[in-house]
């Protein structure tokens, strides 16, 4: 497999992870089974993506040899990405709503954290 890859994607357990930038070993289990049971995928064990053309990799389950990702076999590798930064929001939105001080007013914690996040984009 590729290494040094921005983007990790395990298709047997749903998981996408980002390997750089703030949100560096970030993963999220995405549990959408319409995504990840398109046929496309079905021989697909992992993708390493976002290191170069040459050295991306798709890792077959039946064993047959590494491929680079091509988008189009594979799709666009931005939907992995869109789910990931739609996983990445809601994280954001529950740590927002979680981080509660006592007797606190709602303009106080917009003062303290900022407005809850509304998107994100990698």
């Amino acid at each position: 497999m590729a290494t040094n890859a921005t983007w990790t994607v395990v298709m047997e357990d749903k998981t996408i992870i980002k390997n750089t930038g703030a949100e560096k070993g970030t993963a999220y289990v995405i549990n959408d089974d319409s995504f990840w049971g398109q046929s496309k995928f079905s021989n697909i064990w992992a993708i390493q993506h976002g290191t170069s053309v040459s050295s991306d990799a798709v890792e077959h389950r039946d064993g047959s040899a590494h491929i680079a990702y091509d988008e189009s076999v594979h799709g666009s590798f931005q939907d992995f990405i869109t789910k990931w930064d739609a996983a990445h929001l809601t994280q954001l939105q529950s740590n927002w709503d979680n981080d509660n001080v006592e007797n606190e007013t709602a303009e106080q914690k917009i003062n303290r954290l900022g407005a809850k996040p509304t998107s994100f984009s990698s």
